[in-house]
């Protein structure tokens, strides 16, 4: 376990926030998307959208938040958290609103060099705490079916499959993914 902590993103942690996503998404999804789809993100393109996300959230129920490793000599973020109520972002095709008490999991990625030092749990669990603190009762995440480190995260930590599917359109490849879900209540 690593020395770190999680604090709320501000707009001076958009860049980095967009470097660990691109990171991760170049490494960890090589296998998973097209290549020429991943060699074209623009990381100053993922940063306006982060420092909007951070600056302008939609409501105060969302939020972002980063994980820092703090070393001898520097501190680095490593890796973020974006949640919310869960919105139409959250539902299977053609399913109907999932409530008001229901928060999702947009994104949740630590970079992969700082992998398994506890930086992805100490991310959940403050965004569960944030959760409850909003009255939130249960919550879902979408996780690619060709993704088993995450799968394996979430249902170590209390989160199952609900039996909800469907598939992103990445540039004419279906990239299947299923939603997993967790109850908040005690």
């Amino acid at each position: 376990m690593a020395l770190g902590y999680v604090r709320p993103a501000r707009p001076s942690d958009a860049a980095d926030i967009a470097r660990v996503q691109l990171t991760t998404w170049r490494t960890a999804y090589r296998r998973m998307f097209p290549a020429h789809v991943l060699a074209n993100l623009d990381e100053a393109y993922l940063t306006r959208g982060w420092t909007e996300a951070i600056e302008a959230p939609p409501s105060p129920r969302h939020r972002v938040l980063i994980a820092i490793e703090q070393g001898d000599s520097a501190t680095t973020t490593v890796g973020f958290a974006a949640a919310g109520p869960a919105d139409e972002q959250a539902l299977s095709p053609e399913e109907p609103p999932l409530g008001d008490d229901v928060a999702a999991i947009t994104d949740i990625l630590i970079e992969p060099r700082w992998g398994r030092r506890g930086h992805g749990s100490r991310l959940l669990a403050a965004t569960v705490d944030l959760w409850k603190e909003d009255g939130f009762k249960s919550a879902v995440a979408w996780v690619y079916e060709a993704d088993p480190a995450m799968r394996k995260f979430l249902t170590t930590t209390g989160w199952e499959p609900d039996g909800a599917g469907r598939a992103l359109d990445v540039d004419d490849m279906l990239v299947p993914q299923l939603r997993m879900h967790v109850s908040l209540e005690p």
